[in-house]
């Protein structure tokens, strides 16, 4: 299946969460002068415009990025995520919001390279157009599972790996946790960002519950629910699993959700963050 769309979505409350950290994962790989690898499993365009039909048809960036771009209290995470969303956006319109790639864009050096796999023929298309005249970066519309095991160990022994599946099908959640396990067996101090949807509970704990009876060590699970979970359809919460985290990261989301609630959550709204594997 290939009807997934990240266009609909893009700036929603999700990516708040996903993006900020994934600005705080490459801030922090930058902050050494050796190179590394970025490596994308499920990339999609790159870069999304926010007044075109996608964006306008769902507005869902209006109840995620927007409720923080002018914000003037933001907690230090989210200040360094939105300041990058701001420089995308001089003007006072929201008109741009970046994907995963697009994040990473920012952050790469002469020294680094970043590897992005899609398989949509349209998004595909977007991603190739974006990455014009973008240096070391590899594009491939192939298999991302497969790609990001066929890139360890970088040699480098740096890398960033985010896996962020459309989880159109069920079989995504326990393929996405199989296809990090195996990498961390690969390359054990890589950096490994999961991202999953909170749809149906039981399929986020048998994710929890696989990377606990594997290898892994040192797993924080970061989670943002707005409201409780039901069986009605549609996505109450949003979570990731990240593997070697950088030291700080817990710590700062300990500021930062609270911080989400308020500002683009509700009464009903619940976070969390969980050492789930020590190291």
């Amino acid at each position: 299946m290939l009807s997934y769309r990240h266009a609909f979505h893009a700036g929603n409350f999700a990516d708040v969460i996903k993006h900020s950290v994934l600005v705080h994962v490459l801030d922090y790989m930058t902050r050494k002068d050796k190179g590394f690898h970025y490596i994308d499993s499920h990339a999609g365009a790159g870069m999304y415009q926010l007044q075109d039909d996608y964006a306008q048809k769902t507005n869902e960036y209006k109840a995620g990025i927007a409720k923080l771009i002018n914000e003037q209290d933001l907690p230090e995470l989210l200040q360094t995520y939105v300041d990058l969303i701001k420089a995308l956006n001089p003007s006072d319109t929201l008109d741009l919001y970046p994907g995963s790639p697009g994040i990473a864009k920012r952050f790469m050096r002469r020294q680094d390279s970043s590897h992005l796999f899609e398989l949509h023929p349209t998004d595909i298309q977007h991603l190739t157009d974006f990455s014009h005249r973008w240096k070391k970066v590899f594009i491939k519309q192939s298999d991302g599972y497969q790609g990001v095991l066929g890139l360890l160990p970088p040699p480098s022994r740096r890398g960033v790996v985010l896996i962020d599946p459309p989880y159109e099908l069920k079989d995504d959640y326990q393929k996405a946790v199989t296809t990090i396990i195996k990498a961390y067996k690969k390359f054990s101090t890589g950096t490994y960002i999961l991202w999953y949807p909170v749809v149906k509970r039981a399929l986020v704990e048998q994710m929890a519950n696989s990377f606990v009876n594997s290898e892994i060590k040192n797993l924080v699970q970061i989670e943002f629910c707005l409201s409780a979970d039901t069986d009605e359809y549609g996505m109450t919460g949003t979570g990731l699993f990240i593997v070697n985290p950088p030291w700080q990261l817990a710590k700062q989301m300990d500021k930062t959700l609270p911080y989400l609630k308020a500002k683009i959550g509700n009464e009903n709204s619940t976070f969390k963050v969980e050492q789930l594997i020590v190291e």
